[in-house]
């Protein structure tokens, strides 16, 4: 129940504490040896999916060693977490100053881009043929 908000504030006591959150990717970059996404957090339902049509609840920095292709992890994409909360960072958004809890993980889901359980409508031409 942890928000990125609430670890941020709460920076000291909650540090090593694994998190799961989810939400919707706004940069992706590789370094050296690890690779940084930075998330806009959004409540999970019960299958852990982002609510993206819920308010979100702040931004946080992901660090992943390794790499992850930044065209798979590319903004707009959806992703799941978990990981220990490993501190904060500062930083901007825009011209605002901003603290980002980060996470560290090796535990990433990157969702499809259309879910699989998503109502699907066909529509077709029939003919009948009578006598």
């Amino acid at each position: 129940t942890l928000t990125p908000h609430q670890a941020v504030a709460e920076a000291p006591s909650v540090r090593g504490k694994t998190i799961l959150w989810g939400g919707m990717i706004i940069t992706s970059s590789n370094l050296k040896d690890q690779s940084r996404l930075e998330i806009l957090a959004y409540p999970l339902d019960s299958n852990q999916y982002p609510q993206i049509d819920s308010p979100p609840l702040g931004r946080f920095l992901l660090i992943k060693d390794g790499y992850l292709e930044t065209v798979d992890y590319a903004p707009g994409r959806l992703v799941s977490v978990r990981g220990p909360l490993a501190g904060t960072e500062s930083g901007k958004v825009g011209d605002t100053s901003y603290t980002y809890p980060v996470v560290t993980t090796r535990d990433i889901f990157l969702w499809p881009r259309a879910r699989r359980s998503d109502p699907r409508v066909h529509f077709g031409v029939g003919v009948v043929f009578g006598r």
